[in-house]
């Protein structure tokens, strides 16, 4: 029997108005993430992984990718897979961070999610299509995210998710420092974990104990539990987040408040209407 292939996608949210008071934590987050990453590589000879970064204005990944020819001299006398991880996520981690130094007053304080979490789902694809069976490679998401959520992304956001539960790919996820709603969905909807950090002290432990194992062994572990998940939507004429609006029936659209003309399918409503009124009998005078 073959065994089957381990493929786990890390994004990790960069954004620099986030971070720029947080520089200590943010040195912090990228090294233990780098130790989780090797160590996850550690556990089998099979596994593989690819790193995806977003920040306000774009998704880009970062490995797996070639090194450049000053940086090959330094593979002597150490493993090669985990200097090449390290060497390469730095190196580009540092020239994303050096693009935007200078520009953070003027951006906004939400990262394009949407943006990476499409292309780890691409990744995927591209990968599964690449094996001949199609079959052996099981595969998973892990989001670490410090910006806040934005309605505007709900709807991309939600079509990932819905994307990852119909190809069965588990969407692991961790909030820093802003409760996430979208990042709580992704979890539930998929058989993944999520986990709210606002102290980033014990970060590598955190990503060790929880999300290293795969979803089949975290299955003997007592691990945090999420008791409250927000499941509101995000209405389609103010993207503002609601508990209670109004759905088209023909194209699921939700509104926060009634619309005579569906927004996206155009399709008209009519209001019943009420009963007419019927006049009051006049008393006849004896």
């Amino acid at each position: 029997m073959e065994e089957s292939e381990n493929l786990l996608v890390v994004i990790l949210d960069i954004n620099a108005k986030q971070w720029s008071q947080r520089v200590e934590e943010f040195k912090k987050v990228v090294d233990s993430v780098m130790v989780f990453c090797n160590s996850y590589l550690m556990m089998n000879h099979s596994n593989k992984l690819a790193f995806y970064t977003c920040n306000h204005s774009n998704a880009t990944i970062l490995y797996p990718a070639e090194l450049d020819e000053n940086e090959s001299r330094i593979l002597d006398g150490k493993f090669e897979l985990f200097v090449e991880l390290n060497t390469i996520l730095s190196r580009k981690i540092k020239a994303l961070v050096n693009e935007i130094d200078g520009k953070i007053e003027n951006q906004p304080t939400t990262s394009l999610l949407s943006g990476a979490f499409s292309q780890a789902l691409c990744y995927i694809h591209k990968k599964k299509n690449e094996d001949p069976s199609g079959q052996r490679l099981s595969s998973r998401i892990l989001v670490i995210k410090a910006s806040p959520d934005v309605s505007s992304q709900y709807m991309p956001v939600m079509n990932c998710i819905f994307a990852s539960q119909k190809h069965n790919i588990a969407v692991d996820s961790c909030s820093l420092f802003h409760r996430s709603g979208f990042l709580q969905q992704a979890a539930d909807i998929t058989g993944g974990t999520y986990n709210f950090v606002d102290n980033v002290s014990g970060f590598l432990e955190l990503l060790i104990w929880i999300y290293l194992p795969e979803k089949g062994v975290r299955e003997k572990f007592e691990l945090p539990t999420n008791v409250e998940i927000d499941y509101r939507a995000a209405c389609f004429c103010h993207n503002t987040l609601i508990e209670m609006g109004f759905v088209c029936s023909v194209c699921l659209s939700i509104y926060c408040k009634f619309m005579p003309k569906c927004l996206t399918c155009q399709t008209r409503f009519r209001l019943p209407q009420l009963p007419p009124m019927k006049g009051k009998k006049k008393k006849k005078v004896a």
